[in-house]
């Protein structure tokens, strides 16, 4: 099945009233929080005008790990959070909910 067909094949599997397992229910969630973090980084990356590496060095990590942030290939930790939150002059925004999450850098003002 390609890709655009995904989603509504499991619409309606769901409204037929297949029901996913847990398991199956977390996964998703979190590959849904790590696109949405993945995205906002790469967004402000580019509002920024930044290349990975400028955003790598300006945040102490290497490209090779914002590349894998950006493809979200990597679940971040709350050090290496708040290092990219700095390295692109913002402040990060999580919101969570049962089946919604965004994720937001609102940038610091001008100084």
């Amino acid at each position: 099945m390609n890709h655009a067909r995904w989603k509504p094949a499991r619409e309606k599997a769901l409204s037929e009233g297949f029901t996913e397992s847990p398991e199956a229910a977390s996964e998703r969630a979190e590959i849904r929080l790590a696109m949405a973090f993945a995205k906002a980084v790469h967004d402000r990356r580019n509002e920024l005008g930044l290349s990975q590496a400028e955003v790598a060095e300006r945040s102490g990590l290497t490209q090779a790990k914002v590349s894998r942030i950006e493809g979200a290939g990597s679940v971040p930790t709350l050090p290496l959070l708040r290092r990219l939150a700095l390295g692109l002059n913002a402040s990060l925004n999580i919101a969570l909910d049962a089946d919604h999450e965004e994720v937001t850098f609102t940038a610091h003002p001008a100084a």
